[in-house]
């Protein structure tokens, strides 16, 4: 029967070309392979800076507890500060293909609320926006490097320390690497601001992470901040002091502040510690926490600890 079906297959070819007529096999197919960056999560800490390399259309919420150290140093001495402030937070992310995508990386309110020194206070954050772009996107080797710059305006409140100068832009090279269930990632940063009114500033990201389970991919940060040349903010925060903050402090502000502190010099370095993991809800939504520490002088440093939750739902 085989044979049969084989020779009237031929004969039937063969009338075909006779009879002046093409054969079209149709289009060859093949299996498309799995999305190796399907897996990659999004860094927790660090929000405004340290973003994912791949672009994606996404929303990020994000929730912060800040705690403030006891007491700063300062050109003069220690001087007593303590609370916390508390923030909330929507990132946007909007990929125009799979190597471009528009985001809006900072904004949010921040509840301002310190133990001494300083005035309780509510207020807007500054807005930043810009785009992302894959420079390097070699899904087969699961590696992808990407550039990232934004503006950061002036729109924020003074009395949350934010909205002091001419704005500023933030350039970015992200990196990520996928190993299967390994997940490790870079980010260098520099802030440049458009007058002295900020500092000039840099940071080094990275991360690791293991997926466990869906449920359960535990996660390790570092940001390493350095400030490369002090700023003029003594005009910025009259609401807070005036002077006060920028003329006295020795030390800038980290991720999401720029006091433009005259001294900062005196304490160039920051290392911040993150440590935690995310949760899988579905292949769309996940939900994050981490929890923070300095590793260089708590003192030195705006942050005494930070928990940070956030979600993520990508569409």
């Amino acid at each position: 029967m085989k044979i049969k079906k084989t020779i009237g297959t031929t004969l039937l070819l063969s009338a075909m070309v006779q009879a002046g007529e093409t054969y079209d096999p149709g289009p060859l197919t093949s299996v498309i392979p799995e999305d190796p960056f399907a897996a990659a999560i999004r860094p927790i800490t660090n929000p405004t800076l340290f973003d994912l390399a791949v672009p994606r259309t996404q929303l990020h919420a994000i929730y912060i507890n800040h705690q403030f150290p006891d007491q700063i140093s300062s050109t003069g001495g220690a001087v007593p500060l303590g609370g916390d402030l508390n923030l909330y937070a929507l990132q946007l992310e909007y990929a125009l293909n799979e190597r471009t995508s528009i985001v809006a990386t900072k904004d949010g309110y921040i509840d301002f609320n310190p133990g001494q020194t300083l005035t309780d206070a509510e207020g807007f954050a500054n807005l930043g926006a810009g785009i992302k772009r894959a420079l390097i996107y070699r899904p087969e080797s699961g590696y992808v490097l990407s550039g990232i710059a934004t503006v950061e305006l002036p729109t924020g409140d003074s009395e949350v320390f934010q909205g002091n100068g001419d704005g500023a832009i933030n350039l970015n090279l992200a990196g990520l690497k996928m190993y299967d269930r390994l997940q490790l990632a870079h980010n260098l940063n520099v802030h440049v601001p458009f007058d002295d009114s900020q500092a000039l500033t840099g940071a080094i990201s990275l991360h690791a992470s293991y997926e466990v389970k869906p449920w359960f991919i535990p996660l390790i940060e570092l940001n390493w901040y350095r400030t490369f040349s002090e700023g003029d903010g003594t005009s910025a925060f009259d609401d807070q002091g005036g002077t006060l903050v920028p003329s006295v402090v020795n030390f800038e502000g980290g991720d999401f502040f720029n006091l433009g502190t005259a001294n900062a010099d005196d304490n160039a370095d920051i290392v911040i510690l993150g440590l935690g993991f995310r949760s899988k809800i579905n292949e769309s939504a996940n939900v994050g926490f981490a929890y923070e520490f300095p590793l260089t002088d708590s003192e030195a440093n705006l942050m005494d600890e930070r928990f940070t939750v956030d979600f993520v739902y990508q569409f």
